[in-house]
């Protein structure tokens, strides 16, 4: 039978995807990580499910759920927060299952970054400002950062930064950052997005220590960058009126007009 990874999104039980919920309610036993998985999520379980919270358990632990269900000829559905490709843990649940010779898919979620930017109503990626999302984090008990890696050499680009798992270091942030993004530079830190006590606090750079209350000390992302400012940008050119384009093609001898004529 199959281990079942769902990415159960950001918060919101209604942000979790139709595939994953189905997968959900297909599967007689659940894994989810009790921790940031909102059980309203587990409502989608079948009737008679029996539900693990793996917050408390360790890899081997996990993994031998996942073996003895196998073994029994059930599915797993296995449940983490936002999305699967990034600091879920996932890749070396797959490695274990893998050499176990243990089916599995992997069902993608709403990443927390994208609900932090719905929250706020922004789009990170504007003309002429920034058209690159940079996510990354600063160093953490569970993994190290590589040298590469710096707030300051993804700062040099100018793109927007999504900064993870690192609201607690807002000191060391706004320090690397500083001579890059310049103290006027926008930002947000959103507190559990999408969650029912979502909170969202818009700041500069300069005043960003200052800007955030001791209170909100986890589950929370730092945005970062001149793309989050009010309203400030050039509109893009996908739009304008005399853009050449496959379904608007501008002239008779636009590469597009013979392509549209045979469309109609």
């Amino acid at each position: 039978m199959t281990v079942h990874f769902i990415g159960a999104g950001p918060g919101a039980p209604d942000l979790l995807t139709l595939r994953g919920r189905d997968l959900i309610a297909a599967c007689p036993v659940c894994l989810y990580a009790g921790s940031l998985v909102p059980e309203a999520i587990l409502a989608h379980c079948p009737e008679g499910a029996r539900i693990v919270n793996t917050a408390p358990l360790d890899l081997d632990a996990i993994v031998a759920e996942m073996a003895a269900t196998h073994a029994a000829g059930q599915d797993v559905a296995r449940l983490h927060s936002g999305d699967l490709s990034v600091w879920s843990a996932m890749g070396e649940q797959l490695r274990r299952l893998r050499a176990l010779g243990i089916p599995y898919t992997v069902t993608p979620g709403v990443p927390s970054f994208a609900a932090a930017a719905a929250a706020l109503g922004v789009e990170l990626t504007v003309p002429k400002l920034a058209q690159s999302v940079v996510l990354t984090r600063t160093q953490g008990r569970a993994s190290a950062m590589p040298d590469r890696e710096s707030l300051s050499n993804f700062a040099a680009t100018g793109a927007t930064l999504a900064l993870h798992l690192s609201i607690g270091q807002l000191g060391k942030v706004q320090a690397e950052l500083l001579p890059h993004y310049g103290p006027g530079c926008p930002v947000a830190v959103v507190y559990r997005a999408s969650w029912p006590d979502q909170a969202v606090i818009r700041c500069t750079l300069g005043d960003l220590t200052a800007a955030v209350t001791d209170d909100i000390q986890r589950t929370a992302l730092i945005l970062v960058g001149p793309a989050l400012g009010e309203g400030d940008f050039e509109e893009s050119r996908l739009y304008a009126a005399d853009y050449d384009r496959r379904y608007r093609p501008q002239t008779s001898d636009s590469p597009w007009a013979e392509w549209r004529h045979g469309d109609d």
